[in-house]
C-alpha cells in the first residue's frame, strides 16, 4: 500500500508543478498583453456602495504607450499616460502630471508587471473557466501565503489575455473591490484620441517635496515581499504641518504610512475603513503613525508599531 501511495504522489507532483507554472504563465501573458496590445474596455468599479462607470483605451503611438481613463459618471473627470508620465484632469482644478508606469486606480499596476516579484508573498492558481462580457475566460487566483495581505482572483480573456474580471477578497472570501468589463473591443491600431493625447503638452511631472531633514524612519518587521517605494515630507488633509510619508509595496498590495510628532501636527480624523482600505493609528515614542493600505488592519497595526528611527 505505502508503495502504491508513493507512486501515486509521483505522478500527481508534476501535475500540481504545471499547473502553477500554467497559471504564472496566464499572468504573464496578460502583463504582456496590458502593456502592448490596443484595445479599449468598457467596465464597471465596484466598491462598498459605489459603481463607478469607466472607459479605458489603450495603445502604442511611435513606440510608446499611451492610456486614456474616463469616468462616464458625475464631474468630467479623466487620467492620460503617456509613457511614464501620467496626467489627472479633472473639471475643478488644474491639471497636473507625476511619474508613474500605470494610471492607478484601474487593475493594480502590478498585472502589467513581473509576476516573479510577487511569489514571495502570493501563489498563483488556475481555477475554472467561465464566460464574460461574451467571451471565454479562464480564472487565476492570486493566493497570498500568509493572513497579513488579501487575496485577488482575475479571470482572463482566453484569446487576448487581456483581464475581463478582478475581484478583491478577505480571508474569509468577502468580496472588497470588484472590476468587471462588459464590452471589449481589440482595435487594429491606436485611435485618434491617443495620437492626440501623444501630441499634447502635459503640465510637468510634480517634484517630490526635499526631505533632506527628515528623520531616517524604519522598520523592524514588514510582511514578507513589501519594501519601502519612497519616503517624502508630505502635507496631509489639508494641514499647513508637514509630516514624513513613506510609501510600501509587496508588488500588488500598497502601505502608506504617515509619521508627525504627537506636538507637531495632529493626524487626519477623518480617514475611515471602508472600501477595502483599512486605517490603524498607533503611538510609537513620542511619534504618532497612521497606516493606510488595502490589507487587514491587523497588518497596518503591527506596521505601525513596529516603526524605529535609525
Amino acid at each position: 500500500m505505502r508503495l502504491i501511495l508513493l507512486a501515486l504522489l509521483f505522478l500527481n507532483f508534476p501535475v500540481m508543478a504545471q499547473e502553477v507554472v500554467s497559471a504564472k504563465a496566464w499572468l504573464e501573458n496578460m502583463s504582456q498583453a496590458l502593456r502592448e496590445q490596443e484595445f479599449k474596455i468598457s467596465l464597471i468599479q465596484l466598491q462598498a456602495d459605489h459603481i463607478r462607470p469607466l472607459v479605458y483605451i489603450h495603445g502604442k503611438v511611435e513606440d510608446q504607450e499611451v492610456a486614456f481613463l474616463e469616468h462616464l459618471n458625475g464631474p468630467p473627470k479623466n487620467a492620460v499616460r503617456v509613457g511614464q508620465t501620467v496626467t489627472f484632469i479633472e473639471h475643478d482644478q488644474p491639471a497636473y502630471s507625476i511619474s508613474s508606469r500605470r494610471i492607478q486606480g484601474l487593475f493594480p499596476p502590478a498585472f502589467a508587471g513581473d509576476f516573479s516579484a510577487l511569489e514571495s508573498g502570493y501563489q498563483f492558481v488556475l481555477g475554472g473557466r467561465s464566460r464574460l462580457a461574451g467571451r471565454p475566460s479562464q480564472l487565476v487566483r492570486i493566493i497570498p501565503n500568509d493572513e497579513y495581505r488579501y487575496g485577488y482572483q482575475v479571470w482572463l480573456d482566453m484569446e487576448t489575455y487581456l483581464p475581463l474580471r478582478y475581484d478583491m477578497l478577505t480571508q474569509d472570501k468577502q468580496l472588497l473591490e470588484q472590476i468587471l468589463v462588459v464590452e471589449l473591443l481589440v482595435l487594429d491600431e491606436a485611435p485618434a484620441i491617443l495620437h492626440e493625447a501623444y501630441k499634447q503638452e502635459w503640465p510637468a511631472v510634480v517634484s517630490q517635496s526635499e526631505r533632506d531633514a527628515g528623520d531616517n524612519w524604519q522598520f523592524k518587521w514588514l510582511p514578507a515581499g513589501f519594501e519601502i517605494l519612497l519616503k517624502d515630507s508630505h502635507r496631509l488633509m489639508g494641514s499647513h504641518e508637514a509630516v514624513e510619508y513613506i510609501a510600501l509595496s509587496d508588488g500588488i498590495a500598497n502601505i502608506s504610512v504617515y509619521v508627525a510628532r504627537a506636538s507637531d501636527a495632529k493626524m487626519p480624523e477623518e480617514l475611515v475603513t471602508r472600501n477595502g482600505l483599512s486605517l490603524a493609528t498607533e503611538r510609537v515614542g513620542n511619534a504618532e503613525v497612521v497606516a493606510v493600505g488595502k490589507v487587514p488592519a491587523e497588518t497596518l497595526a503591527r506596521v505601525a508599531k513596529s516603526i524605529t528611527i535609525e
